[in-house]
C-alpha cells in the first residue's frame, strides 16, 4: 500500500503484518525523515480492537523512555471505499527484533545481560507510570545499534497494544487470557489480576531463551499456557549460579517472590563484570561489534550520547526527556527516569 496520511506521510515499505494492523516504513514530508506507521484494521467503536487502538494511542502519547519507541503523531485515515482506520506515527527502528535474532541461535551472556538491563529499565519506568505491559515477547523487542560506531546492540520495547493501566479498567472482556502464549505469565494463563511482576515472569522467559537458544515453553496454545501452570522453566545450571539464581526469581510461579523490574536492573549492570559473563573494554581497545547491519535510527529530539542510564545514575548521566512533537506533547518522565540533561 503506498498512501499519503494526513497529507504528510508517504508509506513507502510494508515492514510487517499482524493481527490487528500493518506496519510501514514512511517518510515524513515536513521533517524529510523516515518513521514507521503503524495502519490499524478498520474497526467499529464498540469492539476490543478499537479500545486496544485507543489504549496504545493514549498509552504512548504520555510514555517517553530510551528503552521505549517513541510515538511522534497520531491520526485517522479515510481509504477510497469510505472505510476509517487510526494510525500511529512512530520512531523508525533500523534493526531486527529479537525473535529474528534468535532464530541464529543463543546470545553471548554479555549480550544478554546488557539487553535483559536496558529492558528492566524500560519495564521499571512503565511500572512506575502504573502500566503493566502483559506482552512482552521476543517480537515485541527491536534490537539497533545507536550509531555508525556503536559497541553493542540496545534493546527498545514496543507494541502497546494490550497493555492496560494498574487499577484501571480492562481494555478486554473480563478474565479474558491476553498475551502470547509462549511468554504468559501463570496468572495470565488463569486470568488472574495481574501487576508489574507479571512482566517480570515473560522477561524471564525472554532471558532464558536467549541463554539456552529455546523457549521454555513451546508447543500449541494451549499446551504451552498450561505448562507453566503445572511446572517451573527449566533453568539450567550450566548457565551459573548467579543466572540461573535470578531466573528462578524471576520465573517463580508465585508473584510475589518474584524481583520488581528496577531491582533486575541493577543486579544486571552492577554484577555484569564479574557474574555474568560481561566485560568492559580498556582504553585504546578494539571493540566487536555484532554481525547486525550497523544503521543509524532516528531518534526524537537530541541525539543519544551514551547507553541509556540505570535508574540508579547520576543525573549528569541521562541522556533523554520530554520534548514536543508534531500535535503531541510527550512529558518528562519522573525523577527515576532519563530526562534532558
Amino acid at each position: 500500500m503506498d498512501v499519503l496520511l494526513a497529507d504528510r506521510y508517504q508509506t513507502t515499505d510494508l515492514l510487517g503484518v499482524g493481527g490487528a494492523a500493518s506496519v510501514y516504513r514512511a517518510v515524513d514530508r515536513n521533517l524529510g525523515r523516515d518513521v514507521a506507521i503503524k495502519i490499524f484494521n478498520p474497526t467499529t467503536a464498540d469492539d476490543d480492537n478499537y479500545r486496544r487502538q485507543h489504549t496504545e494511542t493514549m498509552l504512548l502519547s504520555t510514555l517517553n523512555h530510551p528503552g521505549l519507541v517513541t510515538l511522534h503523531d497520531a491520526g485517522i485515515h479515510e481509504d477510497d471505499e469510505g472505510r476509517t482506520t487510526g494510525f500511529l506515527v512512530m520512531e523508525l527502528v533500523d534493526g531486527e527484533d529479537l525473535r529474528h535474532l534468535l532464530k541464529r541461535g543463543a546470545l553471548p551472556a554479555e549480550d544478554v545481560a546488557q539487553l535483559g538491563a536496558d529492558l528492566a529499565d524500560a519495564l521499571a519506568y512503565i511500572h512506575s507510570e502504573g502500566v503493566v505491559h502483559r506482552d512482552v515477547k521476543p517480537a515485541n523487542i527491536l534490537m539497533f545499534h545507536s550509531g555508525d560506531n556503536a559497541t553493542r546492540l540496545y534493546a527498545k520495547l514496543t507494541d502497546f497494544g494490550i497493555a492496560r493501566m494498574v487499577e484501571a479498567t480492562m481494555a478486554t472482556a473480563i478474565g479474558a487470557t491476553i498475551g502470547t502464549a509462549n511468554y504468559l505469565s501463570p496468572e495470565q494463563a488463569k486470568g488472574d489480576p495481574l501487576d508489574e511482576r507479571s512482566d517480570i515472569y515473560s522477561l524471564g522467559l525472554v532471558l532464558l531463551e536467549c541463554l539456552t537458544g529455546v523457549k521454555a515453553f513451546p508447543g500449541p496454545v494451549v499446551e504451552a499456557a498450561l505448562a507453566r501452570l503445572l511446572r517451573d522453566p527449566e533453568v539450567p545450571d550450566s548457565l551459573g549460579p548467579d543466572w540461573s539464581d535470578l531466573l528462578r526469581r524471576m520465573t517463580s510461579r508465585n508473584p510475589a517472590d518474584r524481583p520488581y523490574a528496577h531491582d533486575v536492573a541493577l543486579h544486571l549492570r552492577n554484577d555484569t563484570d564479574e557474574h555474568f559473563g560481561g566485560h568492559r573494554p580498556t582504553a585504546g581497545a578494539s571493540v566487536a561489534v555484532s554481525a547486525l547491519p550497523v544503521s543509524a535510527t532516528p531518534v526524537l529530539g537530541a541525539p543519544v550520547l551514551g547507553a541509556p542510564a540505570s535508574v540508579a545514575a547520576q543525573e549528569t548521566d541521562v541522556v533523554t526527556g520530554g520534548v514536543f512533537t508534531g500535535n503531541i506533547h510527550i512529558p518528562d518522565p519522573p525523577t527515576r527516569a532519563p530526562s534532558i540533561s
